[in-house]
């Protein structure tokens, strides 16, 4: 019987997909579930010929530089992929293959839950009965506002982005306006009834403002506290996709000094680390990275990345690569 790749998995992934990897690859699975620190990266990228790793695992230019170097596939179990250096990834002739499309939906979905939690203040009502001092039903207790009709901006205009507009839209019957470098097709803007702005006008006229933009060099700390002050005292921003493109500690002075009403974030700058300036606002929902973290999509992003593990494996065309141009 001829020796099968060697596959080190990073993390722990659902019991249905681990029994899948040992069925078809010699893996190595990462029991403790704990993040790898580098030198156990470095060590994997000699001593395996492929590495299904997920968003935990920074894969940087010291990690990169392992020798000597083995691994010929990054299958990353998720769809964002800057936790990779992308440009030495290919440099070095490693390939690098996401798990796009699966996600799409529990992120979109997650997306409009915190817009709800947000406007509606639900995380506060629910810290207010959870204390043991809520002194029952009053007319005006924790008045929030409805989502319904609001102005939605996003930041960002793909799977993901699509999908929450089309919720916006056809759900709330909200109004959407977006920043993104290419269009929307003709047919689709016109059933979501959306307008391509510039960020400087997203920002100034969004009751909420929802960030799906992908994290690159150019847009770490777009949110920042230029565009944080061109929002309206009420209104709120929304982010569920990669921590480092808002300014946490801008955020958090914003917050604090009353210059919009809230934020619902899912992603972090320093995960798991969170700016303590937000730990301690009541008008802050903090959820702890969970966008896609439903048992129907944790089963297909294995699935996928499994997928693409086989093709490269079987030399066919691998069905989600990426490079730092994508």
């Amino acid at each position: 019987m001829r020796n099968r790749p060697v596959v080190t998995v990073t993390r722990r992934l659902p019991d249905e997909i681990e029994a899948e990897i040992g069925q078809s690859f010699d893996a190595r699975f990462n029991r403790d579930d704990r993040p790898l620190p580098a030198a156990q990266l470095r060590q994997a990228l000699s001593d395996s010929d492929a590495i299904l790793c997920t968003v935990t695992d920074r894969f940087t230019e010291d990690v990169l530089a392992a020798e000597p170097l083995r691994v010929r596939l990054l299958a990353n179990f998720g769809v964002g992929f800057n936790h990779i250096d992308m440009r030495l990834a290919g440099r070095r002739g490693i390939r690098v293959t996401n798990t796009p499309d699966v996600l799409t939906d529990d992120t979109a979905d997650l997306a409009i839950a915190l817009m709800l939690m947000t406007l509606r203040r639900l995380g506060e009502g629910e810290r207010l009965l959870r204390s043991g001092v809520w002194p029952g039903w009053a007319p005006t207790q924790h008045l929030g506002r409805r989502l319904t009709g609001k102005a939605l901006g996003i930041v960002g205009m793909g799977r993901i982005g699509r999908a929450v507009a089309r919720r916006a839209a056809l759900g709330f019957g909200m109004r959407i306006r977006y920043a993104a470098p290419t269009a929307l097709l003709p047919g689709e803007a016109a059933v979501l009834d959306a307008e391509r702005v510039d960020t400087d006008e997203l920002f100034a006229s969004s009751d909420v403002v929802s960030i799906h933009c992908r994290a690159s060099a150019e847009t770490r700390h777009l949110v920042n506290s230029r565009t944080l002050g061109r929002m309206a005292p009420h209104a709120v921003l929304i982010n569920t996709a990669r921590g480092d493109i808002v300014d946490e500690a801008a955020l958090a002075a914003a917050l604090e000094a009353g210059h919009l009403a809230a934020a619902g974030l899912d992603v972090y700058e320093e995960e798991p680390r969170v700016h303590p300036g937000l730990l301690h606002l009541e008008n802050v929902v903090l959820l702890p990275h969970l966008g896609s973290a439903t048992i129907e999509t944790r089963l297909a992003m294995g699935r996928r990345a499994l997928a693409n593990l086989a093709a490269f494996f079987e030399g066919q065309p691998l069905p989600d690569e990426v490079s730092s141009e994508a």
